[in-house]
């Protein structure tokens, strides 16, 4: 690999990471006078925007968290016309980190979900598919996000495993234990639900 290559890979994945760690929905919040890390359930994230401030919002926060992970994965490995497969993994893997752990934050971020499916669609749409689906049906008939992000997290790398896991076993692995950094991220989540403590969404109109 020629030096300057090298450096430019470099760049893309610290970028990468960059990107990843800007806070949308701390932002977006903000500019309705409310601040996430003190509000409903503390996170940043998109479920925390749409139940503190609102469905627009909340959904404005999932779509830009999706973008962070999407274009790392997808865009950069084409700009650098770089193999796209490992390159795609460590740009999309250092956008989650940068929203989990986002320098800005003291490294408190969120739980890396939108911006994991943002990367994972990047790199293998029809597994990514089968988890949104999969969290749909879930949201739908329980009305619990946290519960639909944990099944997602566990449908995503299975489905993966299965359709293109022989092909891309590494691919498979990184994909396995970015589904586990999503459900460790939820365990608070979790724990409320065990209790019967976690505040569902609301799928009606807003008041």
């Amino acid at each position: 690999m020629h030096p300057a290559q090298s450096w430019h890979i470099l760049l893309a994945v610290a970028g990468a990471y960059l990107l990843g760690s800007i806070p949308n929905g701390l932002l977006i919040a903000k500019t309705k006078g409310v601040d996430l890390r003190r509000t409903g359930s503390g996170n940043i994230g998109a479920t925390n925007v749409f139940r503190c401030v609102g469905k627009s919002f909340g959904i404005l926060a999932l779509f830009l968290d999706a973008a962070k992970g999407f274009i790392p994965a997808f865009v950069f490995p084409r700009l650098l016309e770089a193999p796209p497969n490992w390159l795609a993994l460590a740009c999309g893997i250092a956008a989650v980190a940068g929203h989990t752990w986002p320098v800005w934050l003291g490294f408190k971020g969120g739980k890396g979900v939108a911006t994991s499916a943002g990367m994972l669609l990047g790199i293998a749409p029809a597994a990514v598919g089968l988890g949104l689906l999969a969290f749909a049906i879930t949201l739908t008939l329980t009305r619990y996000a946290s519960l639909g992000s944990i099944v997602a997290a566990v449908v995503v790398p299975t489905a993966y495993a299965v359709m293109d896991g022989a092909g891309n076993p590494l691919t498979a692995i990184v994909f396995a234990l970015m589904g586990l950094l999503v459900i460790y991220k939820h365990r608070t989540n979790i724990g409320r639900l065990r209790r019967g403590e976690e505040k569902p969404i609301t799928l009606g109109k807003s008041k």
